[in-house]
């Protein structure tokens, strides 16, 4: 009889012994590393740059959780290329007004990039209520 409840004790033990670690040591869920909705701003841009060059380029938005990509009335559509991004004029001519005139080496360089990207994402901030968290140049070529 002792022998038993020895056994049945030394079983719960192991299993309790068990479980406990493997709740310790569980895994936490993984840090979502883009955190937000990607908006593509459907239309490109076409910017004249320093030294007589131009560059065409796609621009994509991080908008915070909370921000929200805007509805598109049926009878009421945006002009062709825009989308739906409440600002969406003012933040356009921000960037062109941030990327127009820059010299050509800023934009292929990874440093420039990030910079102006910085720039723009502050000049949203500053200028209109949109909640933007990052600027991505999607697509990029200088002539």
């Amino acid at each position: 009889m002792k022998k038993k409840i020895l056994i049945a004790l030394g079983v719960v033990l192991l299993a309790g012994g068990y479980e406990g670690y493997t709740m310790a040591t569980a895994k936490k869920p993984p840090k979502l590393r883009i955190n937000g909705t990607i908006y593509i701003l459907p239309k490109s841009f076409t910017l004249n740059l320093a030294g007589g060059q131009y560059a065409t380029l796609t621009v994509a938005l991080l908008l915070g959780p909370t921000q929200s990509q805007g509805t598109t009335n049926p009878s009421n559509p945006p002009p062709t290329g825009f989308g739906s991004l409440p600002e969406e004029a003012v933040v356009r001519a921000i960037i062109t007004n941030d990327l127009t005139n820059q010299p050509a080496d800023t934009l292929l360089s990874n440093p420039g990039r990030a910079g102006l990207e910085r720039k723009i994402l502050a000049d949203i901030g500053s200028q209109t209520d949109d909640k933007i968290t990052a600027v991505y140049f999607t697509d990029l070529a200088i002539q």
